[in-house]
């Protein structure tokens, strides 16, 4: 049998507050005996990665297979200049 976690371990071992694990818990994969809530190391790994976002901006964002040769972040364009030049 798979080892149990309690809310304060389950909390430890994803590394959140025990009260947001409480206030979340109708969201969350878990398992429920009466009163008692547990976790177990599935679960844990499901809620890590119900939570997970990759960047889809910026140089670590997955970018589609780009034609070789061109560079990741060519299709960004400079900012226009913030104010007017000096006179």
């Amino acid at each position: 049998m798979s080892r149990r976690y309690t809310y304060p371990e389950a909390a430890e071992d994803l590394r959140v507050e025990e009260s947001w694990l409480r206030r979340h818990i109708k969201k969350l994969p878990h398992s429920k005996k009466g009163r008692v809530v547990t976790f177990t190391g599935a679960d844990l790994e499901r809620i890590d990665s119900l939570f997970h976002r990759e960047p889809t901006t910026g140089p670590l964002a997955i970018v589609p297979d780009l034609p070789a040769g061109s560079h990741p972040l060519a299709h960004l364009k400079p900012l226009p200049a913030r104010r007017k030049p000096a006179a």
